[in-house]
């Protein structure tokens, strides 16, 4: 009798304590393989678009650990050359912020197209993840040159069936008040608003990640 006490006496003691001591869902683990616009040049590393982007999912008690693998003056080709070490094992999903530069040097869009396509693929046998982040040629280049870069990003979202954010400078690009001196790129204040427009999307593609894990 006493040792069935005893034993009722323990079991209701570690219920909750089992119960405390379940672990926290593990961060999904995010990748922004970029250009200098997400890299964040001009800015404290902690108001780039990777680290603003983290704290704003973070608020909405998303965990995530974001890895801000931007590099300045990269063309889309230069980030599919250096994908392997950008991306290391165990990355859950990349956001693929690349193509600026290729528009800016009037690159052939069938190399950036090729490169991106590259990119996806490539992280796809991987088993990683991929969003897009999408971007506009200049009007310098002519409106034949715009319509075979822009239509790269809905393209490739469509054939890999991947999501698609269609602009990252929506609501920054061209506006002196949310960018740099040098009006490309964006201020702190323009990062904000990058991020709050791209939430929703990134926020379902981190939901997605979440729940295939299970």
């Amino acid at each position: 009798m006493h040792i069935a006490v005893l034993m009722l006496a323990l079991m209701t003691i570690a219920t909750p304590a089992s119960a405390q001591a379940q672990p926290a869902a593990k961060p999904v683990k995010l990748v922004v393989l970029g250009d200098s616009l997400s890299a964040g040049l001009g800015l404290p590393a902690q108001q780039a678009f990777p680290a603003k982007l983290q704290k704003a999912l973070q608020a909405r008690d998303i965990a995530v650990d974001m890895t801000n693998a931007g590099v300045s003056g990269d063309t889309s080709s230069g980030g599919r050359d250096r994908l392997d070490w950008s991306v290391p094992d165990g990355t859950d999903g990349v956001i693929v912020e690349l193509g600026a530069n290729d528009a800016l040097r009037g690159i052939d869009p069938d190399l950036t197209r090729g490169a991106l396509t590259d990119i996806v693929t490539r992280l796809k046998a991987r088993g990683i993840a991929v969003m897009l982040c999408g971007m506009l040629a200049p009007p310098n280049y002519g409106a034949d040159y715009a319509a075979r870069f822009n239509s790269i990003y809905p393209d490739l979202a469509k054939q890999f069936e991947v999501p698609l954010y269609p602009f990252f400078l929506d609501g920054v690009a061209a506006d002196a008040k949310l960018n740099q001196a040098d009006g490309i790129h964006p201020t702190a204040a323009g990062v904000d608003i990058i991020v709050g427009n791209i939430m929703p999307t990134v926020e379902a593609f981190v939901r997605t990640l979440s729940e295939q894990r299970r």
